[in-house]
């Protein structure tokens, strides 16, 4: 039999650590005098106190340790536990990533002390021909989805020249999900719809237009930006608003390459 003292230096674990163990039931003392409350562990208790250092390590809380080690000679039940954890942790992962970047734009652009002004100019999107998907998704960012359905085309696409490619966001307000989005690419030559993609003439349209250089992550800042130029100079907006991509992640995997064009209707 160990004391506790001995214990606590033989698993790495502190005395007050595992009076606590012992407080939860995570892990009892082999034995504990009834006169002095002296703790005394049994050697064989040392690996699984290195089945919970590993757990803890691993992200779980005590609760869900004391569960666990109930079922751990189970291998079926214990790889669920293990599994639903890596997916909590790759998804906490993602998003540490963003927020990452987020940051990391933030730094750069301070770094390279940008004009933080965003310029904003009337200009008249002409009448075009062009291939439109429209539908609702999930979220914002799942715009690829559309995109990707214009493969469906019964013939390769030909861009016209210029080519357009806009996203328009339909809905009146912002949405956390099921967002309707409707993508154009301007083709020439004529085409056949088929059951996503459907080939229309798109009226002209006059915009309050930003131009965007970077990432997309200031486009909350530039949409505030015109937003607030099209009150201050007297016009209303009139339509939904909608992007010009210029220059996308289909022709760069660089977000500092990317151009884009914020357009807002207004009359």
């Amino acid at each position: 039999m160990l004391k506790i003292g001995d214990f606590s230096k033989l698993s790495r674990v502190s005395v007050r650590m595992l009076r606590h163990y012992d407080d939860i039931g995570l892990l009892k003392p082999a034995e504990t005098d009834a006169f002095t409350g002296y703790r005394y562990y049994r050697e064989d208790q040392l690996p699984v106190m290195g089945r919970i250092t590993a757990l803890k390590d691993m992200g779980f809380a005590l609760a869900d340790i004391v569960r666990i080690l109930e079922i751990y000679d189970d291998r079926e039940k214990l790889d669920a536990f293990l599994s639903a954890r890596e997916d909590e942790l790759t998804r906490l992962s993602k998003e540490t990533e963003y927020r990452l970047t987020l940051l990391q734009t933030a730094r750069k652009r301070l770094r390279k002390e940008q004009n933080m002004k965003y310029d904003v100019t009337v200009r008249t999107i002409p009448e075009r021909y062009a291939a439109t998907v429209q539908m609702v998704v999930p979220r914002y960012e799942d715009e690829g989805m559309l995109w990707g359905m214009m493969a469906e085309s019964k013939k390769p696409l030909i861009p016209a020249d210029p080519c357009l490619a806009t996203a328009t966001f339909l809905d009146r307000e912002y949405k956390e999900e099921n967002v309707e989005i409707m993508v154009s690419m301007t083709v020439k030559g004529t085409y056949e719809d088929t059951e996503h993609v459907k080939f229309k003439t798109l009226p002209a349209v006059r915009a309050a237009s930003c131009v965007i250089r970077g990432s997309y992550a200031q486009m909350g800042e530039a949409t505030a930006a015109v937003a607030s130029w099209i009150n201050e100079n007297g016009y209303q907006a009139n339509g939904p608003m909608f992007n010009i991509y210029h220059v996308s992640p289909n022709e760069t995997t660089n977000p500092d390459e990317y151009v884009t064009e914020l357009c807002f209707p207004i009359e």
